[in-house]
């Protein structure tokens, strides 16, 4: 059997850095800003060739300032990220376990503007990333270019699952959605408020500036909404030119362009037809439990490019299914 890849042996690029996956999907005891997930990129990449041993990493604190002139929101940002008690999702001994830990260990900023910051990665965290096997490769023009943190979360959440080959789609308790975005304990506390302030938004600026169309659908369990399901395609080279393109303009009117753009569907189902109705989904659903029912209608709708439209495209999908769940059994 071969060995599993380790995210420490992933290298970071000009264009791009490496978040362990463990890292991606955590959830804040402490709420952090948009700020503070930025900064503790860099100091996760700036820290990655050694990430695992017990040493003291250096970075100039103007290379966490970006556009300010400023060092105190560097120092409020160190301060909270010091203060910060996560939850991640582990396995000990064969067992799922939840590993609460700091983030960021002891540090030492010089007084001076252009001076420097020492910091240390705390020992358990140290120990989470070296056993990881999944990461999100996060493009830096995108991480500096989103507005939100819950954009920029919902951004490495996806970056992480994007290319999965079997999946295309993950279900979250709405609890479990909410801790991982951040959302501070008492805010967006129904649905149309989360989705409305918090959800739309990041779907909108991810979808317009990554490479994946990104959809988070609600789920509901009577009349409540109990659960929702990420969905993530990824774009063709048009949509990748044009996110490209987005992000060499000024962010001046961005926003305007974003809602303009909004949740587009996937430029796949916009060329081969309409959308298939609801119920078709939940027959999948039932008929072949345990298989992704929106990777299999991207496979059915690839397969089905460049020949007669069904009469029934509903019945069509099912057919196909039901050939691919027989081909490829679970």
């Amino acid at each position: 059997m071969s060995k599993a890849y380790r995210t420490v042996d992933a290298r970071p690029n000009a264009q791009t850095l490496v978040k362990p996956g463990e890292l991606v999907d955590l959830i804040e005891v402490t709420p952090l800003t948009l700020a503070d997930r930025r900064i503790y990129n860099q100091l996760l990449e700036n820290a990655w060739d050694a990430i695992e041993k017990p040493v003291t990493h250096v970075i100039a604190k103007s290379d966490l300032r970006g556009s300010h002139n400023s060092n105190d929101r560097v120092g409020a940002s160190i301060e909270r990220l010091m203060a910060s008690i996560v939850k991640v999702q582990v396995v000990r001994d064969g067992e799922p376990a939840i590993e609460r830990v700091q983030l960021l260990g002891g540090n030492v900023e010089t007084v001076r503007r252009d001076g420097l910051l020492e910091y240390e990665i705390p020992q358990r965290l140290r120990r989470i990333i070296k056993d990881s096997t999944v990461f999100a490769r996060l493009q830096r023009e995108v991480m500096f270019a989103l507005s939100s943190k819950y954009a920029l979360t919902l951004y490495e959440m996806v970056q992480k699952r994007g290319n999965l080959r079997w999946r295309s789609s993950e279900k979250f308790s709405l609890e479990d959605m909410r801790g991982v975005l951040g959302v501070p304990k008492g805010k967006l506390t129904s649905w149309s408020n989360l989705k409305l302030r918090a959800i739309d938004p990041a779907v909108e600026e991810v979808s317009a500036l990554s490479d994946f169309i990104v959809e988070v659908a609600p789920i509901k369990t009577g009349r409540r909404v109990t659960h929702v399901e990420l969905r993530w395609w990824r774009k063709d080279a048009g949509g990748e030119a044009e996110a490209e393109r987005e992000l060499q303009f000024s962010k001046v009117g961005r926003a305007a362009r974003v809602a303009e753009k909004a949740r587009p569907r996937p430029e796949w189902l916009e060329a081969k037809g309409a959308a298939l109705r609801a119920e078709t989904y939940e027959t999948a659903k039932l008929r072949f439990p345990g298989y992704d029912i929106y990777f299999v209608e991207g496979e059915w709708r690839a397969w089905a490019a460049g020949k007669p439209a069904a009469r029934d495209p509903d019945r069509a999908y099912l057919a196909f299914f039901k050939t691919y769940a027989e081909n490829h059994p679970i």
